[in-house]
């Protein structure tokens, strides 16, 4: 997986991604996730650390099956709010 950490204000942003689906774009219907290198492609990263992070975050994007399964297993991410394209897994997390 890759992970990409963002400060932005009093906010940490954290982008998780597959490593086999960074740089890729998918498309169902009026859906596009576009999971552009700039933006998840970071450190490579255990399912340790994505865990560690995701639980820090205020926000996060996340996509891929291994990268999703981290964040349900962490309890950052319910199943139910995941979204599919083109058998993708994408979700997000804002904490308030």
């Amino acid at each position: 997986m890759y992970m990409k950490k963002y400060d932005v204000e009093l906010q940490t942003m954290v982008a998780v991604c597959d490593r086999n689906i960074v740089g890729k774009k998918f498309r169902e219907g009026d859906l596009v996730l576009k999971l552009e290198e700039n933006f998840y492609k970071g450190a490579e990263a255990s399912e340790k650390d994505v865990k560690e992070a995701l639980l820090s975050a205020t926000i996060a994007n996340i996509a891929g099956k291994k990268s999703i399964a981290c964040a349900v297993d962490c309890g950052c991410i319910d199943p139910d709010t995941i979204i599919f394209i083109e058998g993708v897994p994408h979700a997000q997390m804002v904490r308030i």
